[in-house]
């Protein structure tokens, strides 16, 4: 239990034996880390009482603070400002921590609690190359997911591979036009980006298709629909539904080497999944969930045969569910993928799809007709929704190729760390094996705590140069703490997570200085921390308090010395803190996805 559950609980308590008649209430009791101006470690706020118990603030905190003084062991002293109770932990409480917990590499991690949740994410078309902007969904579905596991969650990383439909014909009719049998082997060119060429090819003929249309006299509306490679195109899809054989294959061909390519990208993006749905398995899936809907009442159907949902009465509009010629549309896949998932993992807590903020309005129809046709997968439907990133050249669009592909990032990072590391002469010791390898750590470390650190909700933009920033707000300050923390322990002769009995000698008999309290205090709170994240599905949290807490390090060796120490005491409790730092801050960006290097 954290120190500030147990304030919490020892507040309440005393409380309770102060004021007997008063009704206290555990939710009225706020407990924050007291703040660096004012004297103290954590704070009680009062006002929630004041009213109800019929007292000034100061009365009311000189009361509680002196029987919290007085009853309990955790607290030396308290101060009272404008309402707020600050509290000052005993030093034994901290030193009695770290020695409980120093080396302890589960730290933070919650026992299992039999509740199964499936994320969903990357979810890419087979029609182009993982680019840029699937990036954020990808590290956020990643992370989210290693979060929710260390909360106890039995978590499933499922991927929806969107391998049919227009945009994939548009590719093989590019292909088939123009290739001249082109493939990855005979061209030398990665398979995923060999077919989003022809994707884009099929956007400039088409450009120009339409464009001699118009000229020739011809309404742009109409041009668009009778450009002669668009109709070849939706006649490709018109055979593909069909199951004409040849077209088929060369479906199956093209989007084979999609898959290489996408399997060579998500292993160079340390990425994985455990189950993988297709869309040409699952699109018609949801047929037969609208027939059940139809017999029960809550769809309904028009003159023309299709058929619909009426969500007017909820603030929404009418929904289509199936044309009238009976095929299905998107929202008809997506309500037969939401039965399969859920009835695939033999029921789901819940079921979180990582999708931008472009699909809210989507992701709330679906969930809303899934409650009104009674489907035990609708409830555990969470969508984690997030905003669009862009570059500083402004919004990405795949069909005109103005994407940054995800293997090209990946490069350019690399190449970005390698150029820092050589202008800050730090490459003495390292073999060209090991340069190599510590410049993807730091360019992929980068990349991702940039896309990570800001809250999910929010838009960005992402700047590859300020991203590598050593010494700001980024996964490169953090890795280089790491470092000098793992340099200290070589120097010491100590090992990155050291025996039990290391420091069984300790025994405290002096006071704690600030900044070796101020540490103590961060690395107490990265449980709440975890389970934050979790709660708010906001893996943030973790770069923010990864990033203080490498501040924090910082400031406290500046300060501090470890091997010229006062005396051995100071010496043991030093080694203590940042070990369990290092241990802390590996955890942590390792949910994230990020590997910390011991030597930069």
């Amino acid at each position: 239990m954290t120190i500030a559950a147990q304030i919490k609980i020892a507040a309440e308590q005393a409380l309770k034996s102060l004021f007997p008649q008063a009704d206290i209430q555990p939710s009225q009791i706020t407990v924050n880390q007291t703040k660096p101006e004012f004297k103290g470690d954590y704070t009680v706020v009062l006002f929630p009482f004041v009213k109800s118990l019929r007292m000034k603030p100061d009365e009311l905190g000189k009361q509680l603070g002196d029987y919290l003084v007085a009853n309990n062991e955790l607290f030396t002293s308290y101060a009272i400002v404008s309402g707020f109770l600050n509290l000052t932990i005993k030093d034994s409480y901290w030193a009695n921590f770290l020695t409980a917990t120093y080396n302890n590499t589960s730290f933070g991690v919650k026992e299992k609690n039999n509740k199964k949740v499936m994320v969903e994410y990357s979810s890419p078309n087979t029609n182009k190359p993982l680019h840029f902007g699937h990036m954020r969904n990808i590290f956020l579905g990643y992370a989210m997911s290693n979060v929710l596991k260390t909360n106890g969650y039995d978590v499933v990383k499922a991927n929806l591979i969107n391998d049919r439909g227009i945009h994939i014909c548009k590719s093989m009719i590019a292909w088939m036009r123009y290739a001249n049998g082109a493939t990855p082997e005979s061209t030398g060119i990665k398979g995923d980006h060999l077919v989003g060429d022809y994707y884009v090819k099929f956007n400039d003929i088409y450009k120009e298709e339409v464009a001699k249309l118009v000229a020739e006299g011809v309404a742009e509306a109409t041009a668009e629909k009778e450009a002669p490679i668009m109709k070849e195109a939706q006649e490709l899809l018109r055979k593909w539904e069909a199951g004409d054989k040849e077209v088929y294959s060369l479906w199956e061909k093209m989007n084979g080497w999609v898959y290489e390519g996408f399997d060579k990208s998500y292993k160079r993006l340390g990425v994985d999944f455990d189950k993988m749905y297709y869309e040409s398995n699952t699109y018609l899936l949801g047929k037969s969930l609208v027939e059940e809907g139809l017999k029960k009442g809550v769809l309904f159907k028009k003159e023309d045969g299709s058929v619909w949902i009426d969500l007017t009465a909820d603030g929404l509009d009418q929904k289509l569910l199936l044309r009238s010629d009976g095929t299905s549309v998107y929202m008809t896949q997506d309500l037969g993928t939401a039965q399969l998932k859920y009835n695939d993992c033999g029921g789901l807590e819940q079921s979180i799809y990582v999708i931008a903020d472009e699909q809210n309005y989507h992701m709330q129809v679906l969930k809303l007709i899934l409650q009104k046709m009674g489907e035990p997968c609708a409830d555990g439907i969470y969508h984690l929704s997030y905003g669009m990133v862009e570059l500083p050249s402004g919004r990405m669009k795949s069909r005109e190729g103005t994407v940054v592909d995800a293997d090209d990032m990946m490069d350019e990072m690399a190449s970005m760390a390698k150029q820092q590391t050589e202008e800050a002469g730090k490459t003495e010791g390292f073999t060209q094996e090991e340069l190599d390898k510590l410049y993807t750590t730091i360019g992929m470390g980068a990349l991702k705590f940039y896309l990570l650190r800001v809250d999910p909700k929010k838009k960005m933009i992402f700047n590859p140069k300020e991203s590598i920033d050593l010494h700001g707000f980024t996964a490169t300050f953090i890795q280089y703490a790491h470092a000098r923390i793992c340099s200290i322990l070589r120097k010491e002769n100590m090992p990155l997570v050291p025996a039990k009995d290391t420091f069984a000698s300790f025994k405290l008999t002096q006071d704690i200085t600030p900044a070796e309290k101020k540490l103590a205090v961060s690395l107490e709170q990265y449980p709440s921390i975890l389970e934050n994240a979790a709660t708010e599905y906001n893996p943030s949290l973790l770069c923010n308090y990864c990033f203080a807490l490498a501040q924090q390090f910082n400031s406290f060796y500046d300060e501090h010395s470890i091997s010229k120490a006062e005396n051995e005491e100071k010496k043991q409790l030093r080694l203590m803190l940042i070990v369990m730092t290092a241990q802390v801050l590996r955890h942590a960006m390792n949910l994230l996805g990020i590997a910390l290097p011991e030597k930069m």
